[in-house]
């Protein structure tokens, strides 16, 4: 399976779910066991959650949440459009629809990736950026190259696919191995083009992403930090499963949240992969994800439905009491023991780098 950064909702949520408030959604459902233990594993993120999750009028745009991107003075989208899925759908000019639907209705956080779909999913986003949808949005690409040369010659290929002259926010792709911060930051290293970028215009903000472990991921915040630089964004996987087992939410959340770092959720249903577990619902699992303090929650769509669907969540979240949250993760706590149904976690299959080492220079 090809790897991404994004999420894809393909279990339909039906009218009835649709219309429910997050209240009533959790009413009646059991809150399990260890309901302590889940109050205070989520407290520190509730309270932060709960300073992100309360717009005002003027922090919406047709209904939907915007937040503030860390500490860049930019504001997003509450759901970002995860650009991995856009090329799955069939037919080219449906992607193209797909996005310009989600700016019109208020979404402007755009992912994507130099190695999706072998360029076919920035291809189709830089000809929905056309006409003036460029201006709307706050466009995210990244890149695998570990080394100036590489690492160059991957940014100014998306900047020609997405027709584009710059780069809202650059990230570095999959830090999914002990050895990536070093080589990021090293003499020689994908920071230097990627600094050289950010110079010359052609990149605004500089993050990374990763889904494998936390260590890696507080690794490359080190790495960072001894080197005299400091990440604008970090995309993570953030949901109901990880809460559990191998959580990014426990170790790694903190650590931006406190830092000021804008924190991209990412997976939000593993890549659909949750729902198999029959725990949870879509809409549940879009809900966890908005509740932490995340800027942008990045979800896959490849159809009108599953966008509709994403658009209804964030229209209608808000902030769960501790109590919800409990009950949620008391729901998935067996199902996560394993990291059965986190396989970015336990096995190979979305690591792009991993299959096409060339990728890294």
């Amino acid at each position: 399976m090809t790897p991404n950064d994004s999420d894809s909702n393909h279990s339909r949520i039906d009218s009835s779910e649709q219309s429910s408030a997050t209240d009533r959604m959790f009413a009646n459902q059991d809150p399990g066991v260890n309901r302590r233990e889940f109050l205070g594993m989520t407290a520190a993120s509730l309270l932060i959650a709960r300073r992100l999750s309360g717009p005002t009028e003027s922090d919406r745009k047709n209904g939907i949440p915007y937040r503030p991107l860390g500490h860049t003075r930019e504001k997003v989208s509450v759901i970002g459009l995860g650009g991995y899925h856009l090329a799955r759908q069939s037919d080219p000019d449906e992607s193209v629809r797909i996005i310009r639907t989600g700016i019109d209705e208020g979404i402007n956080f755009l992912d994507n990736c130099w190695d999706y779909n072998g360029g076919e999913s920035e291809i189709r986003m830089g000809k929905a950026l056309r006409d003036g949808y460029r201006q709307k949005a706050f466009l995210m690409t990244k890149i695998d190259g570990r080394t100036q040369t590489a690492a160059a010659a991957q940014l100014n290929e998306s900047l020609r696919r997405l027709q584009t002259d710059r780069i809202d926010l650059l990230q570095f792709h999959e830090v999914i191995r002990d050895s990536d911060p070093e080589r990021i930051f090293a003499e020689g290293g994908g920071m230097e083009a990627v600094l050289a970028a950010k110079m010359a215009g052609k990149v605004r903000f500089i993050g990374f992403t990763g889904h494998k472990s936390p260590d890696i991921h507080l690794k490359m915040l080190a790495t960072a930090s001894k080197h005299g630089f400091k990440f604008d964004a970090v995309q993570m996987p953030l949901n109901v499963m990880d809460a559990h087992f191998n959580s990014f939410e426990k170790r790694v959340l903190p650590v931006l949240t406190e830092n000021g770092i804008a924190v991209l959720g990412m997976k939000p249903m593993g890549d659909h992969v949750i729902l198999e577990s029959k725990t949870v619902t879509p809409t549940e699992c879009l809900y966890y994800s908005m509740n932490l303090p995340t800027s942008v929650v990045i979800t896959g769509c490849d159809s009108m439905e599953i966008l509709q669907q994403a658009l209804h969540a964030a229209r209608n979240f808000q902030p769960m009491n501790p109590s919800q949250v409990a009950t949620l993760l008391a729901k998935t706590s067996r199902a996560a023991e394993a990291g059965q149904f986190e396989l970015y976690k336990t096995s190979h299959q979305f690591d792009g780098t991993y299959a096409n080492p060339q990728w890294l220079g």
